[in-house]
């Protein structure tokens, strides 16, 4: 039986490479867009060239009901879900002082409570099956912190106190949760912070190799994760 592979926010970027990483692997993917419809569905065709199946599916991660739906139509389609990728993120650049009540409320809706609602509802299919992978994407500020991003850094250690805990909880039941944690990656979402070529110089002299990450990269660990030898 093939598997299945769950990616939220999968049209573009770590997402959208590690979609093509899953279906290179022979694995049904399950794409996951809110507004880029049109980057998905590019994406969507692109994977049906290599002889998988995927299907491409609109929901918002901020609202529970619409993750529901995402796991369910999921499921429904495929019967199964073995691999969620909880990958959906927002980030912004501000200072402290400026963070309105809205902002801080929507980072946390979308960085971590979609990660929430998603993992509730993949997890019962799972626990029935006594088998299944999931991996969240964290950051390296979740870490270290960064300067003028401080509600996204206060998202990011979320993600991985979650990924501890649950890996815990669940880990009886065959199930294990793991994270990545990446540096600054050469996205799109990255490219909208508007960071200086000064920055990115600094930036990559502070990395071992002396580079920023790719999202081949990240993809790699992800699915590395996601194998059965993982």
């Amino acid at each position: 039986m093939k598997k299945t592979v769950v990616i939220t926010g999968s049209s573009r970027g770590i997402g959208a490479q590690t979609a093509l990483k899953f279906a290179e692997n022979g694995y049904n993917v399950v794409i996951n867009y809110n507004h880029s419809k049109e980057k998905a569905l590019n994406l969507l065709s692109v994977i049906r060239t290599k002889g998988t199946d995927a299907i491409a599916l609109k929901a918002d991660i901020a609202n529970p009901s619409e993750c529901e739906y995402l796991i369910n139509k999921s499921i429904e389609e495929f019967g199964h879900i073995d691999v969620l990728v909880n990958n959906a993120g927002i980030a912004q650049q501000k200072l402290f002082t400026d963070i309105s009540r809205n902002e801080w409320i929507h980072m946390f809706d979308v960085n971590v409570h979609g990660m929430f609602y998603c993992t509730q509802n993949a997890v019962r299919n799972m626990i029935s099956r006594h088998k299944g992978k999931i991996i969240n994407v964290s950051s390296v500020w979740g870490v270290t912190g960064g300067s003028c991003e401080v509600h996204y850094s206060a998202c990011k250690p979320a993600v991985i106190g979650f990924t501890k805990a649950l890996a815990k909880e669940l880990g009886p039941s065959g199930i294990q949760v793991n994270c990545v944690a990446p540096g600054v990656i050469e996205t799109d979402m990255n490219s909208e912070l508007k960071l200086s070529e000064s920055e990115i110089e600094e930036i990559k002299n502070e990395t071992p190799c002396m580079r920023l990450g790719t999202p081949q990269d990240v993809s790699e660990a992800i699915f590395f994760l996601s194998e059965p030898s993982s």
